[in-house]
């Protein structure tokens, strides 16, 4: 018998990962080539080659006990101070290895930061549509995801759901951009407002509220500037994982940034550390953190998956879907064709497609298209979506 809280989420979920197994044993049935599965954020584009070289170096050069060895809690000391060196240099802060916690991946920073942040009650703002794990995050440590709104024609948060989100029980807003699950970036103009309300607001309650950046998608951005939010917000905290920019999900390494203006930086830093050893991380994997030493800069080409937007985006209007133009990540976020958008996603099944209910993700009404495919199944699933639109039309 598992805890009750825990059967509460899961009767509560949309679990992505069952959807794309289900593709999988479609796939063995009608044959790969026939099934169009958009639902996992699996990175289709190979990894740089340098990740694999600096690896294959490492290994060789490096001394085994000390690389396979306990690092600090926080990290390797060097890996620090060369992320820390490398945020300087690339937007202009002033963070030094002591703001810099390694981390396995952006989950787990997040995690770390909701045990270090919340007590019992307290509430994490977040804008809707969202990664739907935020609110099993929260709720782990019997904290309150509270949904503020984007407005559903630009994708933008909304500044009046967000004011009247926050209250006294706020720790922290959570932000993610460019956005899982819409491909959204925030703007310059969107993420200023937002800091002005936070401002305002923390000063009315007389407690810092703090802002924690997401950033697990913020190379993938497709012409567009991604602004980096230490620069409107003392309060604010980098979460950025590797995951997506070096196509490493699997290898898990990522880093929590605070600048040493940040409120109550020594106490944060502190709990963080602690919170690394009492839920189980310990460290992040030693060869990943090094890796970094040659790697921190690098990224995949993503004029893959700009292709492969393309490809679907124009395709999908032409045909005549509502979609909304994404100009990061390697999501696109299309108008269900039924109220229900999960009836919506089983009868795209009946076409072998297969996509992420909205609801998922708080975005009731609509569907995520996780693009991370070959350009080729993009260009072959158009058929089946057309004669999906069709079905809805008659």
């Amino acid at each position: 018998m598992i805890a009750k809280r825990l059967r509460r989420s899961l009767d509560d979920a949309i679990c992505i990962r069952d959807i794309f197994e289900e593709g999988k044993k479609m796939a063995s049935v009608y044959g790969k080539e026939n099934i169009f599965n958009f639902t996992i954020g699996n990175p289709s584009v190979e990894p740089p080659a340098i990740v694999n070289e600096s690896m294959k170096e490492i290994l060789d050069q490096e001394d085994p006990l000390t690389l396979h060895g306990y690092p600090a809690n926080v990290g390797h000391p060097d890996v620090r101070a060369h992320i820390a060196d490398y945020l300087n240099r690339t937007f202009d802060c002033h963070y030094d290895e002591n703001g810099i916690i390694m981390t396995s991946g952006a989950a787990s920073a997040i995690v770390v930061i909701c045990n270090t942040l919340l007590d019992y009650g307290d509430e994490v703002v977040t804008f809707a549509p969202y990664f739907w794990e935020y609110k099993s995050y929260v709720e782990s440590f019997y904290g309150k995801l509270v949904p503020a709104l984007c407005d559903m024609k630009t994708l933008q948060p909304d500044p009046q759901t967000f004011e009247a989100a926050l209250t006294e029980r706020t720790r922290f807003v959570l932000i993610n951009t460019p956005n899982n699950p819409t491909g959204a970036v925030y703007t310059d103009a969107s993420l200023k407002k937002v800091c002005e309300i936070l401002e305002k607001k923390q000063q009315e309650y007389g407690h810092p509220i703090y802002l924690v950046s997401d950033e697990p998608y913020r190379k993938l951005a497709y012409d567009i500037e991604v602004p980096y939010l230490t620069h409107y917000y003392k309060n604010t905290i980098v979460v950025y994982s590797y995951s997506k920019a070096l196509s490493i999900p699997g290898e898990r390494i990522g880093y929590i940034a605070m600048q040493p203006d940040v409120e109550d930086m020594g106490d944060l830093f502190a709990g963080m550390t602690a919170s690394m050893r009492y839920l189980g991380y310990v460290n992040a994997p030693s060869l990943q953190q090094k890796m970094l030493l040659k790697c921190v800069d690098a990224s995949v080409d993503i004029s893959i998956y700009r292709e492969t937007r393309d490809i679907l985006y124009e395709g999908l209007v032409k045909i005549g879907y509502t979609c909304i133009h994404p100009d990061g990540a390697f999501y696109l976020f299309v108008k269900a064709l039924e109220e229900d958008d999960s009836k919506f996603c089983e009868a795209a099944k009946e076409e072998k497609i297969l996509m992420a209910p909205g609801s998922a993700f708080y975005g009731p009404g609509w569907v995520r298209i996780s693009y991370c495919v070959p350009a080729k199944v993009a260009e072959r699933s158009l058929p089946a979506f057309e004669r999906l639109y069709q079905k809805y039309q008659k």
